[in-house]
Parts: structure tokens; sequence; C-alpha cells
């Protein structure tokens, strides 16, 4: 139990925080009907879906995807208080915080939601009428707002978790011993081995030291998931988020060397011959393999459809090579990396996704001096504002040679298929990144607000910054139980490529509002490069952006909503 579980609710509020959501959460899972069916009707035709309208009504389509997380996001609060309460781990941090966060969220249903700073969907762009705004209006939503995100809340809030060293500061995250064990572990070594370090390692543009990552390796870090059998740990995508998280936390490139095996080991997991199993899955296991993932092109981005690099196959039996021209752009740590998971068209005849195929690309390790030792294979560094440690490139490839037998599960065609099958772990893993970073802005940030003095007082004591840092504590407290939440689902091996994209998507929204307000909190301080929130606050930002972009998540999360509602209408 965390020490903040261990204080009990003093001055209690006339009603739990649990059960002001359950009371208010109906209203608002009917509003949510109703706006999906509204969108669901602005962009079908003759029953079905069309893309053009689809696109056209993107603004209320993404605010349908953004209005959903928050429902979930509410359903998710309730139950992880409901969980701890039955634990009897539900103490006073917990209760403020799940109420700032309700609060704050179902405020923002009825009033207007941010998309980004620039962008607030409100109900009526929904399509929604004023009869079925007013029906989720009600006076249980009332009460959550009366009682959720208020003044006398948040400054409760701060002045709870100010009594602690800070070490969690946003409450008991609800795992259980084994979980707290390994995140332990993980605090324990990043303390040691990362933090004193990281702000140097991104100032310098270093790489993360082979040293460190060898630790990595022996703590298991590269092997998590995989099956005991291939050498891994066999555990849990939870257990993937508390490690993800933690190291994250340290610095976001410490723990996205644990992504590039994710979807490695996904990959070749989901897709690969028994063979392929047997050969690599216990290498990068073991972290003898280092893999990074290759898949973006310099004019596609997202339009995996589009993809151009080819590859032309040559030979017959234990002779055929597979020859790849191309180029790729955004490739993460491909210089260390011993093999890569290369996305390539080998049907020209296809223009879609038919014609992809994956392969695991074999190569030598390189250096800075040279990065590339191999025939066909050549790239050059980009350089970037965060998010470093691992060095991002641009490849290209000129009759670089694969083996035959490298060829994804060995039939051609299924790499889009195949990658597919990689996105619901890798969401999650983004948005457990994403709450890892928030979390390291909370920490700067309460830290600094409680050492700077300013007229007399530490900043912590002006309620504008105090406000800051509670609606940072509450964020965080629900994107990292979405995140847990949409792990959970993996692990029951049910389909969550919804909730996995909603955890992505609010996490991080979360992860760059928590380092601007950290920043903020420091003032200009902030805004100078020996202050370890100016990383923070670069490293933030990309987390928008790759793993789908937050308007490509959006997308994908409208559709899907619509489609459920086709498929209920159908049954």
């Amino acid at each position: 139990m965390s020490a903040q579980a261990a204080v009990q609710i003093a001055d209690p509020a006339p009603a739990s925080a649990t059960a002001l959501i359950a009371a208010a959460l109906p209203g608002f899972e009917t509003l949510l009907q109703n706006a999906v069916a509204a969108v669901r009707a602005a962009v079908t035709v003759e029953g079905k879906i069309s893309s053009a309208r689809l696109e056209a009504q993107q603004h209320a389509a993404h605010g349908l995807a953004w209005l959903a997380t928050y429902v979930m996001a509410l359903r998710e609060l309730k139950a992880y208080g409901e969980r701890l309460a039955s634990e009897n781990r539900y103490g006073a941090i917990e209760d403020y915080s799940i109420r700032i966060g309700a609060g704050e969220y179902a405020a923002q249903i009825l009033g207007g939601i941010p998309m980004s700073q620039g962008e607030i969907v409100r109900l009526a762009a929904l399509g929604l009428s004023e009869k079925a705004i007013a029906a989720a209006d009600t006076p249980a939503a009332r009460a959550l707002l009366a009682q959720g995100n208020t003044p006398e809340n948040r400054a409760r809030l701060v002045d709870l978790f100010s009594q602690d060293d800070g070490a969690a500061g946003v409450g008991d995250p609800g795992l259980d011993e084994t979980l707290e064990a390994i995140r332990s572990e993980m605090r324990r070594f990043c303390a040691a081995e990362v933090t004193p370090h990281a702000h140097e390692w991104h100032l310098k543009n270093d790489y993360i030291p082979i040293e460190v990552v060898e630790k990595m390796a022996e703590l298991g870090v590269f092997g998590l998931t995989i099956p005991e059998e291939f050498g891994g740990m066999g555990l849990t995508k939870v257990s993937m988020c508390v490690v993800s998280e933690e190291l994250s936390r340290a610095y976001i490139g410490v723990g996205s060397l644990g992504t590039r095996s994710e979807i490695a080991a996904e990959l070749i997991l989901c897709g690969g011959t028994a063979e392929q199993k047997e050969k690599w899955l216990p290498k990068l296991a073991s972290g003898e393999v280092l893999p990074t993932a290759v898949f973006t092109e310099p004019n596609t981005g997202s339009d995996l459809a589009s993809l151009r690099t080819r590859a032309v196959k040559e030979g017959e039996g234990d002779a055929a090579v597979w020859k790849v021209s191309g180029n790729k752009t955004w490739i993460t740590h491909p210089v260390r990396a011993d093999i890569m998971t290369l996305l390539v068209r080998t049907d020209p005849s296809e223009s879609g996704y038919k014609g992809l195929s994956m392969l695991i690309a074999e190569k030598p390790r390189g250096t800075d001096e040279n990065p590339f030792p191999v025939e066909g294979l050549t790239g050059g560094e980009i350089e970037v504002l965060g998010y470093r440690g691992m060095k991002e490139y641009e490849l290209a490839f000129d009759g670089f040679t694969v083996k035959g037998e490298n060829l994804l599960g060995g039939v051609e065609g299924q790499g889009f298929k195949q990658l597919m099958q990689t996105f619901e772990a890798a969401r999650i893993q983004t948005a457990a990144r994403a709450v890892g970073v928030a979390q390291s802005a909370f920490d700067l940030g309460l830290r600094y607000a409680r050492e700077r003095i300013q007229f007399g007082k530490k900043l912590i004591a002006f309620p504008r910054v105090a406000d800051k840092l509670a609606m940072m504590a509450a964020e965080i407290m629900i994107a990292r139980q979405l995140t847990y939440f949409a792990a959970r689902e993996k692990d029951a091996e049910r389909r969550c490529d919804l909730e996995a994209g909603m955890a992505k998507l609010l996490g991080a929204r979360v992860a760059w509002a928590a380092a601007d307000n950290a920043l903020q909190i420091h003032g200009g301080n902030g805004f100078a490069l020996e202050y370890a929130i100016s990383r923070v606050l670069c490293d933030a930002r990309i987390l928008n952006i790759f793993e789908g972009a937050a308007e490509i998540q959006a997308q994908v999360i409208a559709r899907r909503l619509v489609e459920e509602a086709d498929a209920s209408r159908a049954a």
C-alpha cells in the first residue's frame, strides 16, 4: 500500500467521488449513444460509412472520439475507486484526485472538450439536439460539478501530497504486490543509472550508454511479455506499462528502448514462422539483438497504403534473397540495431495494402563514425528537439540484401496485416510512456514549487501554482487508469484497439499539458536548457505525433464507434 493510500479521508464530502460518478454516468452514457447516432447519420450514405463524409465531418467525428474517451475515463475512474475501496486502499488523495478529475471532465463534456490548445469541440457540433444535451445536464451531473473540481478540493489535494516526499505524488496506482515490486525495481534502477545522467545525454545528443542498455537487458526489460518458452519472462501487458512508465519517468529514451523490442517481438509472435520465432525471440528477449522498426516513408507518413520502398526477390530456395530499394524516414535507433522489421512492397501490381510484406532485415551495428557498415544502406541523422538517446535517421536502400528466409511468415502480401496486429500493444505502451513523461513533469514542477521562494513564501502556496499541480495529479491518474484498462483488455485477449487508441490519445495530451504547466511553474528558469523541465517539454511534444498522430487516432476511434453502432443496428 502506498504512503498516500494510508491517509484516510478527513473532512469527507457528502458523497464519495465514486458515488458522484456513479450517479452522473448514466446520463453521460446516454449522451454518448446519442452522439454516436448523430455522427453516424452525418457520415453514412445509403447505410454505409462514406470516407468522404467522414473526412468532411472531421471536427464532429474527432469530437465524438474525445467524448467517448472522456466517458470511458469516467467509467475507469469509478472502477478504480471501487477497486481500491474494496481493498481498503481508498484514501484522501485518491478521493480528491478522482473527484477533481471526474468533475473537470464532466464540466468539459457539457461545456467544451479541448482536442488541442486551439480546438474546442462542443456538443452542438456533434449534431446533438438541445433536448439531448439538456438530458445529460442532470442533477447528478451538477452535483459532480459542484463537488468536483473546486478551489477547495484542489487546495486540499495539494496539501495532502505535499505532506510526503512526493515519490508517487498522484495516489495509489492500484497495482498488486508483484507489479509494485516491479515498479520499485525499475525506480531503483533509474535512480542509480538513468536520472542522474539523462539531462546530460539529452543536451549532448548522446546515445544512451550501451552499458545501461545491457543492464536493462539483465533486468528483463526486452523480454517482459515474450513467452517463457522463447526465453522471455512471460509477463502481462500491464507489467509492460509499469516498466515503460517508470523508465520514461526517468528518460523517455530509456523507456522507448523497450518499445523497439515489443514491436519486433509482437510482429514475430503474431506473424512469424516457427523457425523465425525460435531464432529471433530468444535473442530479442535477452537483448543480444536490438531491433528497430522501419515503416515510415518521406511522402507517406500515416498513409501506409502509398508505401513505395520495393523488395525484389532474386534466386530460389536457400539461395533466395530480397533486394530492397527505396527511402525510409523517422527511423529510431537504426545505427545500433541488429535487425530491422522492414515494411516493403513486394508486389508492384498491388498499389494498396495487399502488396506489402514484412522483412526481418539483418544488419551489423554501426557507430557515429560509420553508422551503416553494410552495402546498400546509407542514412543521415535527423536532428530533433527531444526524444533523444537513440537518434532518428533517414535511410536509403539501394540493392540492400535480405535473406529469403527472413520474409516474415514466409508468405508475401501479409505485411500490413502483420503490422496492424502490433498496434494495440504499441499504443498501450506509448500511453504508458506518456504517463511516465507526465509524472516526470509533475515531479519537477512539484519540487520546484516547494523549493522556490517568491514574495516571502514558497510557490506552492500560491493558488494558481497549486491548481496546476492538482490538475496534473488528477489527469495523470486518469491517463494511468485508462492505460491499465487497455492493457488488461489486451491481457484478456479481447480486441482493444479502441481502448488502446483512447489511452494513447488522452495520455499524449496529458503529458504535454503537464510538461507545459511544469515549465510555467519554473518561470524563466524553465526556458533555460540547464533545467530538466526544458527536456521534458521537448520529449512530451512527440507523443501527440508518433504511433498515430492525434488526428489519425481520433479518426480511427470515430470510425470504430460508428462501425460498432452499425453492427448493433444490424444485430
